[in-house]
C-alpha cells in the first residue's frame, strides 16, 4: 500500500507563503513513474485541482484561481513533491491533499489564511 503524507500546513496571514510537502512511498513503489497533484476542499466545497506536475516533471498545471502564485515542483530522490504558494489569500484556505497516480491519497493537511 502506497503511504502518502503531507505536512507544512498551518496559519499564515494573507500575502503571506507556504511550501506544502508530500511523500509518497510503499515497498516497489516508483515515484518518478507517477503524475503527483495537489487538490484542495474547503468548507462546503468539493474538491478541486490545484495543480499537477507529471510523472518527469516536464509539465505542470494549475487551478487558474492559483496561476502565478503557487508553483508546483517535485524531488525525485526523495520521492517528495512540493506546493510552493505564495500571496495567499482567505480564500485559499482549505484542506490541501497529496495525490500519487490518481489513485492514492493522503490525508490532508490544512491551511488557514487569516489576519
Amino acid at each position: 500500500q502506497v503511504q502518502v503524507v503531507e505536512s507544512g500546513g498551518g496559519l499564515v496571514q494573507p500575502g503571506g507563503s507556504l511550501r506544502l510537502s508530500c511523500v509518497a512511498s510503499a515497498s516497489g513503489f516508483t515515484f518518478i513513474s507517477y503524475t503527483m497533484s495537489w487538490y484542495r476542499q474547503a468548507p462546503e466545497k468539493e474538491r478541486e485541482l490545484v495543480a499537477a506536475i507529471t510523472a518527469g516533471g516536464g509539465n505542470s498545471n494549475y487551478a487558474d484561481s492559483v496561476k502565478g502564485r503557487f508553483t508546483i515542483s517535485r524531488g525525485n530522490v526523495k520521492n517528495t513533491v512540493y506546493l510552493q504558494m505564495n500571496s495567499l489569500k482567505p480564500e485559499d484556505t482549505a484542506v490541501y491533499y497529496c495525490n500519487a497516480g490518481a489513485r492514492y491519497w493522503g490525508k490532508g493537511t490544512l491551511v488557514t489564511v487569516s489576519s
